[in-house]
């Protein structure tokens, strides 16, 4: 995880330089403070996929180039086989596998996400990006705050929200918890 962080780090790093911005600039466009993002661009601190889309989105970048280092190709269609797409784990507690790594100019980006269970008294962690998400929980239960508003999702359940607000997910039971996520 580590290894990946610290590639994604040096991704953004060589966007800012050849973009030609400052720490500050970059630190605005993530929504956090120069400080913070200097700390991220070094792969000292966690990076997280709304951050990079922010990005992505602002620097008219793709979404794959800053997580896997890869432009996308397709533009008729990308199949991606079970267990066989793209994945980052962005920290300990979440993995994210992109079901459309391939598929360029895509207006949502779908992710099979999988986030491990922490201790009860482990703060969530929130993430706030613009745009809408959906959520299909496939296994597991999980807990989701949106903007304070927390719910239960047992397996096959959904939610559709508006991603500009804080929101964040945690898996239930000791268990993990896998979701399909759809960010548009």
């Amino acid at each position: 995880m580590d290894e990946q962080i610290k590639q994604i780090a040096e991704r953004l790093r060589g966007l800012r330089e050849v973009l030609e911005l400052t720490i500050e600039e970059m630190a605005n466009i993530c929504g956090i403070s120069a400080e913070e993002y200097t700390l991220v661009e070094s792969g000292e601190a966690d990076i997280s996929v709304s951050m990079l889309q922010k990005v992505a989105r602002k620097c008219g970048v793709a979404l794959d180039a800053l997580m896997f280092g890869e432009e996308p190709k397709m533009s008729s269609y990308f199949l991606t086989r079970a267990g066989k797409g793209v994945s980052i784990e962005r920290t300990k507690a979440y993995k994210y596998q992109s079901l459309a790594s391939g598929f360029k100019e895509r207006k949502a980006d779908p992710f099979i996400v999988t986030v491990e269970p922490k201790s009860e008294d482990f703060p969530m962690t929130f993430n706030s990006h613009d745009g809408q998400e959906f959520n299909l929980v496939l296994s597991g239960r999980m807990l989701i705050d949106i903007d304070g508003k927390e719910l239960i999702l047992n397996e096959g359940d959904s939610i559709y929200f508006d991603s500009n607000r804080p929101h964040g997910m945690k898996a239930l039971d000791g268990q993990p918890v896998k979701f399909l996520a759809m960010i548009l």
